[in-house]
């Protein structure tokens, strides 16, 4: 069994419009990092904690230990420095005025464990390429809630999609879960893909440009 360690909306919509079959299981960590710690590795470490903690409250639950826990993070980072949720609608804008007009990575960690010892654990890069945007546009966005609890201020998939220029990654993976890594090393683990939907998530996304590369950070 896959057992998601998330409570993310977007990450249950991609592994189940990528056809997997899995439960939530709530994984309370903390996020807090050392100051000076890359942005991928910061983020492979915030996915494992996520997984070993909904491992545990999975299996203090009755669950099984040979299932199979994912566990997953996504940062936004620029000239190497994560830019996390915004506190308030302030840093909201100064984060979007920092991505105006530059590229970023978008990173996202993905860890597998489960309790007969079996972990492995990554980080996935795409870069996202930002259109020079204008105090109005930003305030206007920020009026809209969206970036609130985002990372980074954005959503790539809602109002931020007309920032971007162009995407050099896997698209979902800026959503918040690279589906062609996960898609082929679930497989690996034995857990098979039923029926795939069609992918809601890129609804609307069709002006948005991206070139995939299956970018994994170092």
């Amino acid at each position: 069994m896959l057992v998601l360690a998330s409570t993310s909306p977007r990450r249950a919509m991609l592994l189940k419009e990528g056809g997997f079959s899995f439960v939530l299981q709530k994984a309370d960590v903390s996020e807090e990092l050392p100051l000076k710690i890359k942005p991928e590795a910061g983020v492979q470490e915030l996915a494992l904690r996520k997984a070993l903690a909904g491992q545990k409250a999975w299996i203090n639950s009755g669950g099984c230990a040979e299932d199979i826990i994912l566990g997953a993070d996504t940062i936004v980072a620029i000239d190497d420095q994560i830019l996390g949720k915004p506190a308030d609608e302030k840093e909201a804008q100064t984060m979007l005025q920092r991505l105006s007009g530059r590229h970023h990575d978008v990173y996202t960690g993905v860890a597998l464990v489960n309790g007969t010892g079996c972990r492995e654990n990554t980080a996935i890069r795409t870069q996202v390429f930002f259109r020079p945007i204008t105090l109005e546009e930003i305030k206007a966005y920020i009026a809209t809630g969206e970036p609130m609890d985002k990372a980074g201020a954005y959503a790539i998939q809602g109002g931020a999609k007309d920032f971007v220029e162009h995407y050099e990654g896997s698209l979902s993976n800026v959503i918040g879960l690279p589906m062609e890594y996960v898609s082929e090393r679930l497989r690996a683990w034995g857990i098979e893909q039923e029926n795939i939907t069609l992918r809601e998530v890129e609804d609307g996304l069709s002006s948005v440009k991206g070139s995939f590369r299956g970018f994994i950070a170092p």
